[in-house]
């Protein structure tokens, strides 16, 4: 079966919940759409308004508040929400990454060893079992390793080490100095304890499910992992996958009976969230950033700005306007309808908003100055 690429778009929409917005609990979501990007603690809140029908912030503080969602280092090393049940089976897949990239060159750099982290692990878990501070935790660890170490120490076992995020407060649950907490595996997976592949094969069929149909780069990228190791989560998993004829003879992968909508599906105007895990989870990212703008909205130091998405593509990028409301600025002109319904996606965020940070992103407002120039306006509160 072949597809196209604007089928590809469309159906990664629909499971993304981007094509309508859905009646959904927020942890049931969170689920269905396999994590939240949380590098920018306000992301994961706009992401699910994008998605939800009546979305309540609240709702998200409260699923945070009582660990039914948890925050933690997990896809591409970089913070992310998931269901608890969740948190095990990506980590999991993910151990050998974290283990190459977090206890290699930069902790042995501190004289340490993966030996080390073993023996320490532990303890700093045991220690974390309620919430602890970086200088904490940094404490800890430099009554054992030296305080000449403990930094480099921290550096590793930050991210190796199977440690949460616990709310803090503020308007996004979580502020900019994090609490740590150990994520103990009775607690947040209600699956037996399994190994690196088999929980890498639950996640890529989670991440078909959610993503797809996808290439094996594309799963890869997604989890940062190695692409031999998805191919071989790939032919384990057997018939619950097929594969398919992507653009230009592409071989994809996907899960039988997923939703692929017709490529004239309708795709509503959306004002997404910085880092929004759609931009982000292939390794061809055409499937919704067009080529020409890649380097616009994902900078060279891998900040991702808040986009306008328009049928289904990146057309622009959005903050909220000094005086209120929200500047888009597009990067291509827009037909006066698609500017009605980014008017219409303005006043609601900008009712979110208000009630929580009215200044959302406002710390990443110098990337405008190195922006072209295109159509800009201020769409009112």
């Amino acid at each position: 079966m072949k597809i196209t690429a604007r089928e590809l778009n469309r159906a990664t929409l629909s499971r993304q919940l981007l094509l309508r917005r859905e009646p959904l609990a927020v942890a049931d979501a969170v689920r269905r759409i396999v994590a939240l990007q949380a590098q920018q603690p306000a992301s994961p809140y706009l992401a699910l308004w994008n998605r939800l029908t009546g979305f309540d912030p609240a709702d998200l503080d409260s699923a945070f508040t009582n660990g039914t969602l948890v925050k933690a280092t997990l896809l591409r090393i970089t913070l992310h929400a998931v269901h608890r049940n969740d948190h095990g089976m990506v980590r999991d897949a993910m151990q050998p990454t974290l283990h190459a990239s977090r206890l290699g060159a930069r902790f042995a750099a501190a004289g340490l060893t993966p030996a080390d982290a073993a023996r320490l692990e532990p303890g700093l878990l045991e220690f974390a079992g309620q919430p602890r501070s970086n200088t904490e935790m940094k404490s800890w660890l430099g009554e054992r390793v030296g305080p000449e170490r403990q930094d480099g120490a921290w550096w590793g076992l930050r991210s190796y080490a199977p440690l949460t995020h616990m709310p803090t407060g503020g308007p996004w649950s979580f502020g900019t100095s994090p609490s740590y907490v150990a994520a103990p595996r009775g607690r947040f997976t209600s699956e037996a304890e399994r190994g690196p592949e088999q929980a890498l094969r639950d996640l890529v069929l989670r991440y078909l499910k959610a993503f797809g149909p996808a290439t094996v780069a594309d799963a890869a990228q997604f989890a940062l992992v190695q692409r031999i190791r998805v191919r071989t989560a790939l032919k384990a998993l057997g018939d619950a996958v097929e594969q398919l004829n992507g653009p230009d003879g592409t071989v994809l992968f996907d899960v039988p009976g997923a939703p692929r909508p017709p490529a004239d599906t309708p795709a509503p105007p959306r004002l997404m969230a910085m880092w929004d895990s759609v931009l982000l989870a292939h390794a061809d990212r055409g499937r919704v950033i067009p080529p020409d703008y890649r380097r616009l909205v994902i900078r060279v130091n891998g900040d991702v700005l808040p986009t306008l998405l328009v049928d289904g593509q990146v057309a622009g990028v959005w903050r909220p306007a000094e005086g209120g409301g929200i500047e888009a600025t597009a990067f291509h002109d827009l037909p006066s309808d698609t500017w009605d319904g980014l008017a219409e996606e303005a006043r609601s965020l900008t009712t979110l908003l208000a009630d929580r940070d009215p200044r959302v992103y406002s710390r990443y407002a110098h990337w405008w100055a190195k922006l072209p120039a295109g159509q800009v306006r201020v769409l009112p509160a």
